[in-house]
């Protein structure tokens, strides 16, 4: 693994998938790709012409500063030798589509999601991001359910976890 990409949408299920994909990148010595789809609004809201207006591209480019903000607090690792770290925010209204190209332009060997388990009606109703990227990933994805096993811990190396886990075979 050359390359991890995490998508986030700052919930806790993909909390849950960065703690993987910071484990795993440090385990391959892979270079992480952290992306935010931030939702495009001027691209929801055009008018007949096709003008969105001076209000909706500084509203999309308030919420992009915005994510692009929250993306860097939660990039902060306090980790004396972190993974090689790219952040990325993008402004689409189709974020499986947009976390799929963008594996595709990063070359991306594997792709962390959170997802939220969602069934039935709600899952209709609201879809999956992560059911589509599965779809159509050019890579093989990892899902990660919150809340889910605790296969690695935030506060735990992915090398001790593995090696405690053998000594109690």
């Amino acid at each position: 693994l050359k390359n991890i990409l995490v998508a986030t949408d700052f919930g806790e299920a993909a909390d849950a998938a960065l703690t993987y994909g910071r484990a795993l990148a440090k385990q391959f010595g892979a270079r992480l790709h952290v992306v935010h789809v931030a939702d495009n609004s001027a691209a929801r809201v055009v008018s007949g012409e096709g003008y969105t207006g001076a209000f909706l591209d500084d509203l999309d480019r308030d919420i992009e500063a915005a994510a692009r903000t929250e993306l860097d607090e939660l990039l902060i690792d306090n980790d004396p030798t972190p993974a090689d770290v790219t952040p990325a925010v993008v402004l689409s209204t189709a974020p499986a589509d947009e976390i799929v190209q963008y594996a595709r332009r990063a070359n991306v060997d594997l792709i962390v999601l959170g997802t939220h388990g969602r069934t039935g009606l709600t899952h209709l109703f609201v879809g999956s991001v992560a059911e589509r990227v599965v779809r159509t990933a050019p890579c093989p994805v990892l899902t990660v359910r919150h809340p889910e096993h605790e296969f690695v811990r935030a506060d735990v190396p992915a090398v001790v976890t593995h090696e405690a886990d053998r000594s109690r075979t």
